[in-house]
């Protein structure tokens, strides 16, 4: 099995790193021809309409679109969230987006760079909470038949807010799960990408 992670802006280097601690090849992907042999794909953060237009001129889009739309399992954390939501929200009006998971996202809706926070939060799938830092986050607004939510966040106006989701092989959060140095929810992404018919070790 190997892992594609998307490197054309933001924190790549670093789920490169998770997923070498669990034995689990790892490539960049800036190019369509990057993606010969990935069996799936992590979307990291960044700033989400740079990586947008990225994904056009580098021709990455139509390919990617097609991986994802044929069932290719996909981790999108932060800005990744928002590119493999349904619709965003707050975004640049030639923003797009991959669809790949039934949730409508709105950008930076905890605030700006300044906003940043950590925070603990409960996932029934982990004995123990799990450390997130939040870093210009989205959250989910909406979700779609089918999308489970994994996790919430907030209190006051903020309670209940979606921050963790999953919609078959595909997983994201609002959060970026590589810096907190807890590798649950890149082996929890792991076992999905196993678990799939496609997926190389299986084939």
């Amino acid at each position: 099995m190997k892992v594609g992670v998307l490197a054309l802006q933001g924190a790549s280097a670093r789920h490169v790193s998770m997923l070498a601690r669990l034995d689990t090849p790892a490539v960049a992907v800036r190019t369509p021809g990057d993606l010969d042999g990935v069996d799936a794909l992590v979307l990291p953060g960044g700033e989400s309409t740079t990586m947008s237009m990225l994904l056009e001129s580098s021709g990455l889009f139509p390919v990617l679109a097609q991986r994802l739309a044929d069932g290719m399992p996909a981790f999108g954390t932060c800005a990744g969230m928002i590119l493999l939501g349904h619709e965003i929200l707050d975004g640049r009006s030639d923003q797009r987006c991959f669809d790949a998971i039934d949730i409508r996202v709105r950008r930076n809706a905890f605030g700006r760079q300044v906003d940043s926070f950590e925070a603990d939060l409960e996932f029934e799938a982990f004995d123990a909470p799990f450390h997130a830092v939040l870093i210009r986050a989205p959250w989910v607004e909406k979700i779609g038949d089918g999308v489970e939510v994994l996790a919430r966040i907030g209190a006051g106006d903020d309670a209940g807010r979606i921050v963790a989701v999953r919609q078959g092989p595909v997983l994201a959060t609002s959060f970026h799960p590589e810096i907190s140095g807890d590798d649950r929810l890149h082996r929890y992404f792991v076992s999905l990408v196993r678990a799939e018919p496609h997926s190389a070790e299986q084939s």
